[in-house]
């Protein structure tokens, strides 16, 4: 199995950044993708971008293309989400999960682990 922790949440200004991180540990050969996801009270868990374990491959939805970065380092088992031009929309609990399976990288029913989530907190 697969364990994640996210860190790196916080409070901060509209317009400004954050960057999340999620430490992967256990059977970390098994992993083919890793994403995020977020959930804002009375919402549904949204996807917020994904990346393909070992080889090329990153995927956001619209919602926070070209002010997310996903990226990942092997060797420390950790992935990063680099959040610039933070909106109050953006707020929520963001949650990092790994997937073992190829599958649909948007959709949460295909990932197999998941952190315990990190709060992001965006003022006006």
């Amino acid at each position: 199995q697969v364990q994640l922790v996210e860190s790196g949440g916080g409070l901060v200004q509209a317009g400004g950044s954050l960057r999340l991180s999620c430490a992967a540990s256990g059977r970390t050969v098994t992993i083919n993708r890793m994403g995020w996801f977020r959930q804002a009270p009375g919402k549904s868990r949204e996807f917020v971008a994904a990346i393909v374990w070992s080889g090329s491959g990153t995927y956001y939805p619209d919602s926070v293309k070209g002010r997310f970065t996903i990226s990942r380092d092997n060797a420390k088992n950790t992935v990063y989400l680099q959040m610039n031009s933070l909106k109050p929309e953006d707020t929520a609990a963001y949650y990092c999960a790994a997937a073992t399976r190829f599958g649909n990288y948007a959709s949460e029913l295909w990932y197999d682990a998941w952190g315990q989530g990190t709060q992001v907190t965006v003022s006006s």
